[in-house]
Parts: structure tokens; sequence; C-alpha cells
């Protein structure tokens, strides 16, 4: 079985990138993708709702291959209530945050402890560049400052952190810390190095699709000195754990 947990649907694109995801998944035999919804870095509240409506669209049209995470600006004043909505109304089941901020501002914390709450994870955007960091774009040591604030949080570092080298060695302390390689830098070594470093249990498949290339990613895990087992987890099973699923891996 393969999820891809990390993929997009960009605000005003969205009949391109519902048919480029629905169509990989036939092509490459996916059997679940989640969706979140993009658009600028610091998105308005119309922006906002914009996303969350497409990711909503998508649930409802392709509710077989489809989960959905809801994408909150931490520092709209209705953060809270869009997620309240996204995970109650409309049956999403994760938190995304982009580069509104980073993971560590304050703005942050409520919206991660009502995710304990929900028992629900955070899919966190980190992203360490040599050159041309974002302004508000978390790297790995924010995740690990984040994770060690509520050890009950489910967080997701995305990308091994942009730079696995940096990323991997900031959560490798923090049990609560998962990550997927979903658009990273694509080198051969990585997973093993995750692997290495991590355990493959603490490791998700993602593709960053449509914007990257999902046989990128799936060439990283065959490609990769791992046993059948850790393939699987990889694939499937730690998704299916961590986020309460009742899928068969």
């Amino acid at each position: 079985m393969i999820i891809d947990m990390h993929t997009h649907i960009w605000h005003g694109r969205y009949e391109q990138h519902a048919r480029d995801l629905v169509t990989n998944c036939e092509r490459y035999g996916i059997d679940k993708v989640f969706v979140s919804g993009l658009q600028t870095q610091y998105s308005t509240k119309e922006q906002v709702k914009g996303q969350n409506a497409d990711v909503a669209r998508f649930l409802k049209e392709h509710r077989d291959v489809a989960e959905g995470y809801v994408y909150v600006n931490p520092t709209h004043d209705d953060a809270m209530d869009v997620l309240r909505r996204g995970i109650e109304e409309t049956g999403m089941i994760g938190l995304k945050l982009w580069i509104a901020t980073y993971c560590t501002h304050q703005s942050v914390f409520p919206l991660i402890e009502k995710c304990i709450e929900y028992d629900i994870p955070i899919l966190l955007h980190a992203f360490y560049k040599a050159i041309n960091q974002l302004p508000d774009e978390t790297t790995g040591p924010h995740v690990a400052e984040l994770a060690q604030r509520y050890p009950q949080a489910k967080l997701i570092m995305a990308h091994f952190g942009g730079n696995h080298y940096h990323g991997l060695k900031a959560i490798r302390d923090y049990p609560n810390v998962v990550t997927d390689f979903s658009g990273s830098i694509f080198r051969r070594e990585e997973v093993d190095y995750a692997v290495k470093m991590l355990g493959a249990e603490r490791i998700l498949f993602g593709s960053d699709m449509p914007g990257c290339s999902y046989i990128t990613n799936f060439g990283q895990v065959e490609e990769a000195d791992l046993t059948e087992e850790e393939r699987s987890l990889i694939y499937s099973g730690n998704t299916i754990k961590l986020f309460n699923l009742k899928y068969a891996s």
C-alpha cells in the first residue's frame, strides 16, 4: 500500500492539480493522497478560505483516494475557528502550517494545543537554505523547540527539514517528531541516512506533487538499502499509525 501524505492543490489551479493528483494515483498505484491547499506565503483570510474550500471539494469529489489537512494562518484572529471547521465540519484529519510565521511563534501555540486535544498530526513546512532563506520559514531547530514545548503533539517535519544533515539532527532526540522527504534535495543517500538517524518508524512517504515529481521520491525509497518491512512502514504503515487510520497496510 502507498500513501502519499504530502500533496497540494494550489488555489486558482484546482482543475489542473486535481486532475494531476487523480491521474498519478491511477498511473502509479497510489492508494491515498493527503492534500492541503496553498497560495501565498502570507495568505489573507479570504485566500485561506479558498484554499480550504479547494481541499473540501477534492475530498467530496475523490473520497476514495483523498484525505485532507486544514490550512491555517496562525496570525489571523479566526485561526482557531478555521481549524475547528476543517476538522469538525469538513472531516480533515490534520493541520498544515506553512510560512506565515515560525512554528515557535506564540500564535501557533493555541493551535497545537487544540490539535493535541483532537489527537491529530501537524504538518510543518521546514526548510533550511544556505541562501535565500524566506522570512518566517521554519527550520529543524524550530521544530525541535516546538516538540520540546509540546511533547504530546504529533509533529511532522516536512522535507527532511530541507537539508537532511541539518534537519534530522535537530529532531533526533524528540520522538514525537516524524519527518517526510517530499520535495527534498533528492540525493541518493537521504533515506538511508534518515533511517540511520531516526529509524524507519519515524519516516513518512510524501512527494509534494504536483509541484514536485512523485516518481523521484518513489525512486528514493526503491533505491535505498531497506528491508521490505522498512519500505512498508515508510510507504504507508507509519502514516496509518500516526493518523489512527483503519486502512490495511
